[in-house]
């Protein structure tokens, strides 16, 4: 009964949603969706969250012992193993109902141009066929250099890790947003300047709680575009004109709003 009741409760609200993200009939030129995802689309793929990782063998460890620019200056190796093995279990995942969804946003008729800032460092979206996609936190998939910064997508793992840099020499690390490390310049002001600039926002798989992430949609809708929210639970989510409640998984909600705003 609970369950009816919550697929109830937004397909009820689909139709409302699909209008504000598909825009009126007198609109001119594609339209502008900006889409900002977090943890619980990666989640339908099988990825865990960071902290939900720290089982077995890291079960001992702290996010502060693995995700910090002092750890990996205490403890490179482990470090290094740890996103390694993280690395792998991304790349054995799929793109899961949702990545897809947003990949065919790009070809629906009248396609809109959809920009997809995401919190996500699993490269997930742009497997699914995404070609616009800011990655907020980084990517598992790139490392770069300690000291000079240049990033490298592909590297030999020595015996005794970390790699080093072909270039300098220096240790190379994880190409992620550490705690205590400012989101990458370029991409907030990318971000930024998406979510005000766009004519729908779409907010997925994320509690918006976190900032400077948590500001986008909230930014879009003082520009005045309509946001549509899709998460399990509401909580800590803003209520109000133009702002679109959606509660369910991703992978359900999203194929469903796409198919609703663009029939066919």
């Amino acid at each position: 009964m609970t369950r009816r009741r919550e697929l109830a409760g937004w397909q009820g609200a689909l139709g409302a949603a699909a209008a504000a993200l598909r825009g009126g009939a007198d609109a001119t030129g594609p339209r502008r969706v900006t889409v900002l995802t977090g943890a619980g689309v990666s989640a339908e793929s099988g990825i865990p969250t960071f902290r939900e990782a720290l089982t077995g063998l890291w079960a001992r460890f702290s996010p502060e012992d693995l995700a910090t620019p002092e750890a990996f200056a205490r403890h490179p190796r482990v470090v290094w193993e740890w996103y390694r093995e993280r690395r792998e279990m991304v790349l054995r995942a799929e793109p899961n109902a949702a990545h897809r969804a947003l990949a065919r946003l790009e070809r629906v008729p009248g396609a809109p141009r959809a920009t997809i800032l995401t919190q996500n460092v699993d490269g997930l979206h742009q497997r699914a066929g995404s070609t616009d996609v800011v990655e907020l936190h980084g990517s598992l998939l790139r490392a770069r250099c300690e000291r000079e910064g240049t990033v490298v997508e592909r590297w030999k793992e020595p015996d005794d890790p970390p790699p080093r840099c072909a270039g300098c020499g220096a240790r190379l690390r994880p190409d992620v947003v550490w705690f205590g490390e400012m989101l990458p310049e370029g991409a907030l002001r990318r971000a930024m300047s998406a979510a005000t600039a766009c004519d729908a926002f779409l907010s997925v798989g994320t509690s918006n709680v976190v900032e400077p992430a948590a500001s986008l949609p909230w930014a879009a809708a003082a520009a005045g575009a309509p946001v549509i929210v899709i998460n399990p639970v509401m909580d800590g989510q803003r209520a109000g004109p133009g702002i679109h409640w959606l509660a369910g998984k991703a992978g359900e909600v999203l194929p469903a709003l796409v198919d609703a705003a663009w029939p066919g």
